[in-house]
């Protein structure tokens, strides 16, 4: 998070009073939106822990979800090596852009960001109906069911590679995915969870 310090050195003559603000989603990496702030902007996000901007058509604060209540939940905020840009990580309560789609970039996504699509739907699949989907019927036959499953796509994805069809490997790798991230689900568990214990292994 910013410090102080840090605050006071912000080239805010250089970019005229507004600082240039890119919002990127802190799980999925995908940009969500640019904006500006001015100081008293920085101070109320960094107080609130809500994304606020200045508005350049409204001239004034600006906190995004203030009337959708599509908060952008700020989770850490840095600047560049200029100290003239900043980003902003943050967590949306809903779709970021007024055109209801998660970034104002759409249709715009990252690998990641597919990832973490893929685990809000999973964990959506939960609560459904077992005769609403594949991942619904998993979910209703039972933990031990779907580490059976996650063993078995483990093995095929193995054997696939043991005689180098790296077509099959594709496929197989992709249900292995798949299972893991239900078997995941089902046990409370999101993919951050498991990439800060890698990066925890990786110091």
């Amino acid at each position: 998070m910013l410090t102080t310090e840090q605050c006071s050195q912000l080239a805010w003559q250089k970019v005229d009073n507004l600082i240039p603000v890119i919002v990127q989603h802190a799980v999925s990496g995908d940009v969500l939106m640019l904006g500006y702030m001015n100081p008293e902007a920085l101070q109320t996000t960094l107080d609130s822990r809500k994304v606020t901007f200045y508005s350049r058509t409204k001239q004034r604060l600006w906190t995004k979800g203030e009337t959708s209540n599509n908060f952008l939940n700020l989770v850490d905020i840095y600047p560049d090596c200029d100290s003239d840009t900043l980003l902003a990580l943050a967590l949306p309560d809903g779709p970021t852009c007024h055109k209801s789609t998660q970034s104002c970039f759409a249709p715009a996504q990252s690998d990641w960001g597919f990832l973490f699509e893929l685990e809000t739907l999973l964990k959506e699949r939960k609560t459904a109906s077992p005769e609403s989907s594949y991942t619904a019927r998993l979910y209703a036959s039972g933990t031990k069911r779907i580490a059976q499953k996650v063993g078995e796509e483990g093995v095929e994805t193995a054997l696939a590679a043991t005689v180098n069809d790296r077509a099959e490997l594709t496929n197989e790798a992709a249900d292995l995915m798949y299972h893991l991230m239900v078997l995941l689900q089902d046990q409370e568990l999101d993919l951050s969870t498991i990439i800060k214990r890698l990066k925890e292994r990786h110091q």
